[in-house]
């Protein structure tokens, strides 16, 4: 049974390489070609943005890390593992260790060739007890990384995780060149297929190909680009209108009907597994009483919040993280409809009447939170809560106010594995577990799925660990985002990729305009 299950996981031989043929990487409309400056206008970007590869909190830095680096793995848009630096993987027969084969001939925009050395090091950096990488939890479970050779690597776990590799998809564990051992944070270089030429953190980036990357044929086709961070939407609309941009995301949902007029430009509408959330911590006072947190998930309208924040690009949440085209999906769950009367009961269950809740909000959490904010605390007054809402500076939320203040809005992308996106978000490890949800039985359901290769047995304890986020966490997830973007009708792409916006961010990367 292990060799059949084996023989799925040996992602980056011979069949993961057809995966990425299959994938459609050459276009819907078209053979790529190259040339041409590509414009983005950005609305995530912060004045304390870095080049640091364990402090990526916004699109901004997402952009530069899918541009400008490269992972181990990637993952393609039917969500498929495919080689990228490292050629093929594969684990031990107990799953506690994982060998990788790193792809040679490649070198850094410096000209430094890649080595094992800086495979680890780079790795490296995001663990320890002193590391505040997001990425922490995934390779806490490390226990050794060794060097087998000029090209290859052995990765050992304190515990078993048929879902490993996939953490080496994630843009936040980028190769950096080593320095001294050490993985160097700070550098502008990288193995991608762009060199980021200019970094003014909050207001513009710029790239230019980098002639000597190893993969020509699938990225890499616009001479040049430019990010220019637009934090206002009608002013980022308004620069795609004007042509002083080409390419734009999170549009004004609102007025989007207008640019549909404009036949020079295309509207791109992906649904993802994208969810907005309103977290709180469950071991601050009042949340940690469960009927409060029950009081304020039953207070919420998540029909209302999809017709007047989404205005229809998506679709209601239901308190846990996984959306339905994930086929762990648990469709048994109760749909948490709006209901004052019974928010109102698990209010009197803790004893009160009525009560006063601060929440913090900013359109940097995502599009359309202090609207979602103000409709959440009318609905809430229905029920005897007062939502005491705080309109927060967008410029340094995620830096200042989120994991720092009780209450708050964020949003989420899809992880390449449920394993992963559970252990960032909601294990008791994490730095990023926003609610602070522990929970002894997740955690042994967490531990016991990355140890099973059986997928029926495997996607039952993931439905049981969203029953438990959803009657248990003090996450508040009213809906799920469609990848909203806008472009001129010159520009193309394949198939996209929608853990995260504008292809995963590697709209650089990957699209061209046409001849």
């Amino acid at each position: 049974m292990l060799e059949i299950g084996r023989r799925s996981l040996l992602l980056g031989g011979s069949a993961a390489m057809a995966l990425t043929t299959l994938s459609g990487r050459m276009a819907r409309a078209g053979t790529p070609v190259r040339g041409g400056h590509l414009r983005v206008g950005l609305g995530d970007g912060s004045t304390q943005d870095t080049v640091d590869p364990t402090a990526v909190l916004t699109d901004a830095q997402y952009i530069i890390q899918a541009s400008c680096r490269s992972t181990l793995v990637n993952v393609e848009p039917d969500g498929s593992l495919t080689p990228n630096l490292a050629v093929r993987w594969e684990p031990s027969d107990d799953l506690k260790q994982w060998s990788f084969e790193i792809r040679q001939g490649v070198t850094f925009h410096s000209g430094k060739p890649l080595t094992v050395e800086d495979v680890i090091a780079s790795i490296n950096v995001h663990r320890g007890p002193d590391s505040v990488s997001p990425v922490k939890a995934y390779v806490d479970p490390i226990t050794d990384i060794v060097a087998d050779g000029p090209d290859r690597i052995t990765i050992s776990l304190s515990a078993a995780n048929v879902d490993f590799p996939g953490i080496f998809a994630q843009s936040r564990l980028p190769i950096v060149p080593a320095r001294d051992g050490s993985a160097d944070r700070a550098t502008h270089d990288g193995t991608g297929p762009y060199v980021l030429e200019s970094f003014e953190p909050g207001v513009r980036m710029t790239f230019t190909r980098y002639e000597d990357h190893w993969d020509k044929e699938n990225v890499g086709f616009f001479d040049s680009a430019e990010v220019i961070i637009i934090a206002d939407d009608a002013a980022r609309m308004n620069a795609l209108r004007t042509g002083q941009v080409d390419l734009i995301n999170q549009p004004d949902l609102r007025t989007l009907e207008l640019l549909k007029r404009d036949s020079n430009l295309v509207i791109d509408d992906n649904p993802s597994g994208r969810y907005y959330i309103f977290g709180m911590m469950s071991d601050v006072d009042p949340f940690t009483d469960r009927n409060i947190r029950l009081a304020l998930k039953y207070a919420i309208n998540r029909d209302e919040m999809v017709r007047k924040v989404l205005h229809g690009y998506g679709r209601i949440g239901n308190d846990q993280p996984v959306d339905p085209s994930n086929r762990f999906f648990n469709p048994n769950l109760e749909q948490r409809e709006f209901d004052p009367d019974k928010a109102r009961y698990y209010l009197n269950q803790a004893g009160l009447d009525s009560i006063t809740v601060p929440l913090s909000v900013a359109e940097m959490a995502f599009a359309g939170a202090v609207t979602a904010g103000s409709l959440f605390a009318a609905s809430a007054a229905q029920a005897g809560i007062t939502l005491d809402v705080t309109r927060e500076p967008d410029d340094g939320y995620f830096e200042n106010v989120w994991l720092k203040k009780p209450f708050t809005a964020d949003y989420w992308t899809r992880q390449p594995t449920l394993d992963a996106h559970f252990t960032q978000a909601f294990s008791q490890e994490s730095p990023w577990n926003e609610t602070h949800f522990r929970n002894d039985r997740f955690t042994e359901l967490l531990v016991s799925a990355r140890a099973t290769l059986d997928e029926a047995a495997r996607g039952a304890m993931y439905q049981e660990m969203q029953q438990l986020i959803h009657d248990e966490s003090g996450a508040i997830i009213p809906m799920f985002a469609n990848y909203v973007w806008v472009s001129t009708s010159r520009l193309r792409h394949g198939p996209v990729v929608v853990s995260n916006d504008l292809d995963g961010l590697r709209c650089i990367a990957r699209w061209w305009f046409e001849d």
